[in-house]
């Protein structure tokens, strides 16, 4: 059984095959090293549609097959998602889920085919990892760099828009540490405007409302890339971008950071791990420890936090 296991981690083949936006390759996945199954909320948040981009492209240069889907924060679909990964034979299973609890059942299943589960943002009972943030400090973070940008450049008062989404657990935290940090750090300002927006369009769509409501906000914050570069595009268009105007997010997309490096209205966005080839690489790191059926001494695994500003963005900007 250990010769035939060795023999098969061996076998290499250049195999892709991309859902939703992707295209098969036509290669033959029965001869790929490992084959991955990975469904996501939406790709059409750019924050997403980069990531399976990049991992699709490592799976394949190492040798593996890759088949990314979305559900559309669909949870009867993305379960319908996962059991025909598990009819197709996958190896491992990526799940960034769109209702935690709802899928539990039909990850026990996969696991009980045989099949590894990598957990993406929550920590689900029916995963083998679990890859996780600690929301509620990323949350402080985003907010810690408005709060520093309102005492500096508004003399500690400002009118603060924050762009959240409470229908997930996990972002209801992130807005909460926003929130906390923005009321313990720069008490003077004012929250004045709380709308949800997951992508750039709810992003242009809710920040078009709150200036209409609030003319004079300077500040908003943003639990992710999606609703950063839908606030900096409606920023633009009400010409309401100046020196001391500033969004601050998560996700350090290239949208937001080519905003960085332009001066434009994203000021910080808090990159997760690094770059989209870094995260390719540790979500690679994984699959493989997955696949090799070594035992796994913790669960749990924390990403790192890396605020990106003008004076870093070189660094990850076009990576």
């Amino acid at each position: 059984m250990k010769k035939k296991l060795i023999g098969f981690l061996l076998c290499i083949s250049a195999l892709s095959i991309v859902g939703c936006g992707g295209s098969k390759d036509g290669s033959d996945e029965t001869n790929a090293k490992v084959k991955v199954g990975m469904t996501v909320q939406t790709l059409s948040n750019p924050t997403w549609a980069g990531y399976c981009q990049a991992i699709e492209k490592k799976i394949k240069a190492e040798g593996g097959g890759m088949n990314y889907v979305a559900c559309d924060s669909n949870a009867g679909k993305q379960i319908t998602q996962i059991e025909n990964f598990i009819s197709s034979g996958m190896d491992v299973i990526i799940v960034h889920p769109a209702d935690p609890e709802g899928v539990e059942f039909a990850l026990k299943q996969a696991r009980q085919a045989g099949i590894k589960v990598l957990a993406w943002d929550d920590n689900l009972k029916n995963a083998d990892l679990a890859w996780l943030i600690n929301n509620h400090d990323l949350g402080y973070t985003i907010g810690t760099h408005a709060a520093k940008w309102i005492n500096e450049k508004l003399e500690g008062k400002a009118e603060v828009a924050i762009l959240n989404y409470p229908q997930l657990p996990i972002l209801l935290e992130r807005g909460n540490g926003i929130r906390d940090a923005i009321v313990e750090l720069a008490p003077n300002a004012k929250i004045v405007a709380e709308s949800s927006a997951i992508d750039t369009k709810e992003g242009i769509a809710k920040m078009e409302t709150i200036f209409q409501s609030n003319p004079n906000v300077k500040v908003v914050c943003s639990i992710g890339g999606g609703g950063s570069v839908g606030a900096n595009e409606a920023a633009k268009a009400a010409a309401k971008i100046t020196d001391d105007f500033g969004i601050f997010a998560a996700d350090a997309t290239q949208p937001e950071l080519a905003a960085i490096k332009n001066n434009e209205g994203v000021r910080m966005s808090v990159t997760i791990t690094g770059t989209n080839q870094d995260i390719a690489d540790e979500i690679w790191k994984m699959v493989s420890l997955l696949h090799s059926g070594e035992p796994i001494e913790t669960k749990e695994i924390y990403r790192e936090f890396i605020p990106v500003t003008k004076d870093n963005v070189d660094e990850y900007l076009g990576k």
